[in-house]
């Protein structure tokens, strides 16, 4: 397929996709399908399959029905098709108890936490898109939806104690005792009674405080430091996407580069390549119901190439990836002109476990990336935490040169200790949080890059 444009392309699927919504309600929840876009430490997901929680990897889809919890030392981050994010600090765990789409194609999203704290930050819909998403998070009996930007965090403290810090833009709050809205640098702490209206004292409702200010938390820091990296690097690179299935696009464009190739038009191409990698040997299967086995990859910007579009082998230049149509639930992306000794992975013809292939599906550590790291040729960045090694682009063209290992230095973790952002009450706290989370966080990224234009040929 031959495109020239990826941002008329991708409106395209995305044209594709609202036709294929327009069907039964129950096949529009498993039209939303959401990615769990980073995993650090112990991270658990449910993906409905009827056995329970099962170890959680990067790229693995979240549908309607998943359920996700973080350890002591975990955090995990959920990124929607508009580039929006969920974020689970230490210690936290969310129901996603709706992923649908309306009649009109709006996004239909609500999530019940069930313990611990979270973060989301929700985008502002772009000019000349339709509105009407729907975004709401509940916990213990309060409910908050967000019509439009905003970012806040929600944590529940037991059964009976929740704070609702906004950061930025506005939220709505909705409890037994009625609707309050929280604004912008405001925060909100609400008990709820032992005895609830059903059974209690009718006079024992829900109580909220608003406050000027909030209080810094443990994690604040590794939220700060995630949206920050997807602010940099969605819009780098180039690459000129406009399309409401734009998540995974600021992986694209820290781990790769867009290039225009004759006869093939604007293709995607992962850094750290050589000519035995093929996009198939690293990666597993997973299971979901309605869906059966879906190929997941384990490269950390596995996300789009996966998904949309297709695969393409061009001579002198190796794989590149296409942008293109929407695959819905396809359990395998589509390949173009592959070499005759390509094996593309085939799924499983029974069973629900997990299938791992290759270096298999991957997580980051929980302590965060290593103060010195070795990137092989060969490796197309697995096991780069993201944001982790500045100017990724140039370490890049030095193993394009040498065709040997690279030996980068990372930048630290952001520090757990909690200090003032100028607008919230400075706290001081220890590097372990009430909820056991640990010291991690992703290191400050560099400047985003830009794609030059492409070479005549690559060392494939």
């Amino acid at each position: 397929m031959s495109i020239t444009r990826l941002g008329k392309t991708l409106a395209m699927g995305a044209v594709l996709a609202a036709a294929f919504l327009v069907v039964s309600a129950s096949a529009e929840s498993k039209a939303r399908i959401v990615r769990l876009s980073e995993v650090q430490g112990t991270v658990q997901i449910d993906r409905a399959t009827g056995e329970g929680f099962d170890k959680a990897f990067i790229n693995l889809p979240v549908i309607e029905g998943s359920r996700l919890k973080t350890g002591k030392d975990g955090r995990a981050e959920v990124e929607f098709e508009d580039g929006s994010a969920l974020r689970l600090a230490p210690g936290s765990e969310v129901d996603f108890t709706r992923l649908a789409l309306g009649d009109d194609g709006q996004k239909l999203s609500a999530v019940q936490l069930v313990s611990g704290t979270v973060y989301a930050n929700l985008h502002s819909k772009k000019s000349g898109e339709k509105g009407g998403d729907q975004f709401q998070l509940s916990f213990a009996r309060e409910s908050v939806t967000v019509a439009g930007a905003a970012h806040f965090r929600v944590e529940l403290d037991g059964a009976s104690k929740a704070t609702l810090a906004v950061f930025k833009g506005k939220v709505s709050a909705t409890s037994p005792s009625g609707e309050f809205e929280v604004a912008e640098k405001h925060s909100a702490t609400i008990d709820v009674p032992k005895d609830d209206l059903a059974n209690g004292d009718p006079a024992k409702r829900d109580t909220f405080v608003i406050a000027k200010n909030y209080e810094v938390e443990p994690s604040d820091a590794w939220d700060r430091q995630q949206t920050d990296y997807h602010d940099r690097y969605a819009s780098a690179g180039g690459s000129g996407v406009s399309s409401p299935y734009g998540y995974g696009m600021s992986d694209l464009n820290y781990y790769g580069s867009f290039m225009n190739v004759a006869g093939y038009g604007n293709v995607w191409q992962p850094y750290f390549i050589d000519a035995a990698w093929s996009p198939f040997q690293d990666g597993g299967w997973a299971f979901y119901p309605g869906g059966g086995y879906m190929w997941v990859s384990g490269y950390p910007w596995g996300w789009m190439p996966y998904n949309y579009g297709n695969w393409a082998f061009i001579p002198g230049f190796g794989w590149v990836w296409q942008p293109g149509y929407y695959n819905p639930w396809y359990g395998i992306p589509q390949v173009v002109n592959p070499p005759v000794r390509t094996k593309v992975p085939t799924p499983p013809v029974r069973g629900q476990k997990t299938v791992m292939v290759g270096r298999g599906l991957a997580a980051n550590p929980a302590a965060g990336a290593p103060r010195r790291l070795t990137i092989n040729p060969g490796s197309a960045g697995f096991g780069v935490p993201r944001g982790s090694v500045r100017h990724l682009d140039r370490v890049a063209k030095t193993m394009d040169r040498t065709s040997r290992p690279v030996v980068v230095a990372t930048a630290p973790p952001v520090s757990s200790t909690a200090t003032s952002t100028g607008f919230g009450t400075s706290s001081t706290s220890t590097s372990t949080s009430t909820r056991g989370g640990s010291s991690t966080g992703m290191a400050p990224v560099g400047a985003p890059h830009r794609s030059a234009a492409p070479p005549p040929s690559r060392p494939h």
